[in-house]
């Protein structure tokens, strides 16, 4: 039970949230295709899972257009027949207020948080219809209620969680549920170039007092991937610290 046996494909798992998510994913059982647009980087953490026992397979690809996304998912039948859990986790970030934002800055974000879960599961959900069983997770996030210079990122998360309720009624009756899971901060790469005192001043909103572990989102994405939760479709979980409530 669990996801044992399943086979799951995560983009955007080259580092971080993404390589959280395929590490507890592969330790439930697993079999794991990781995803990045930087060849050496999933290469690598790739490798790291199958130092431990893991049987992974990667495909190094931008998954924002269609023969990125098609080719990702061409990767995962051809290296293990079958996709059973899909985890559109892949995601940017161009902070900027409206009035300096660009449209390249608009398109981008859009492009890689949105447009690549559109194009990754309309790839994926034939073979899962043809099986009569899938998992859909979408990575969200807290900023789709709104937040001052993330006009692109906030629009692009809400576009999330609509087209995840959107998936959950279209795909029902082929027994494909589809999810998102809203983090808040998390320890990455990401948060942990940010200057000391912009770090702690965004500590300072999270009710809880500190920030995510990249576990605590791949334990959210878990749940929602194992078989067992077959009855729970078209739902959003926020994993924030509380910050979905306490925080503007």
């Amino acid at each position: 039970m669990g996801v044992s046996g399943r086979v799951a494909v995560v983009t955007g798992s080259g580092q971080g949230i993404g390589e959280g998510i395929a590490r507890r994913l592969a330790a439930g059982g697993a079999r794991v295709v990781l995803n990045d647009v930087d060849e050496e980087r999933v290469a690598k953490a790739a490798a790291a899972l199958a130092e431990q026992g893991a049987d992974v397979a990667y495909f190094a690809g931008n998954v924002s257009v269609a023969e990125g996304a098609q080719g990702l998912v061409d990767r995962a039948m051809e290296e293990f027949g079958q996709i059973d859990i899909l985890v559109n986790n892949a995601g940017i970030a161009r902070d900027k207020w409206l009035v300096r934002m660009s449209e390249e800055d608009w398109d981008q974000v859009i492009n890689v948080n949105l447009k690549s879960q559109f194009l990754c599961t309309k790839a994926a959900a034939a073979h899962m219809m043809d099986a009569g069983y899938g998992r859909i997770v979408n990575i969200a996030s807290r900023a789709w209620l709104g937040g001052a210079g993330q006009a692109n990122y906030s629009a692009s998360k809400g576009g999330v969680v609509s087209f995840t309720r959107t998936l959950a009624l279209e795909f029902a009756k082929y027994q494909i549920t589809a999810n998102a899971v809203a983090p808040a901060l998390v320890d990455t790469p990401l948060f942990r170039g940010l200057k000391e005192e912009v770090q702690q001043r965004l500590i300072s909103t999270i009710p809880v007092g500190r920030i995510g572990g990249v576990e605590e989102i791949a334990e959210a994405v878990a749940f929602f991937a194992a078989d067992e939760s077959w009855y729970i479709t078209g739902q959003l979980l926020y994993v924030c610290g509380g910050r979905s409530i306490g925080a503007a």
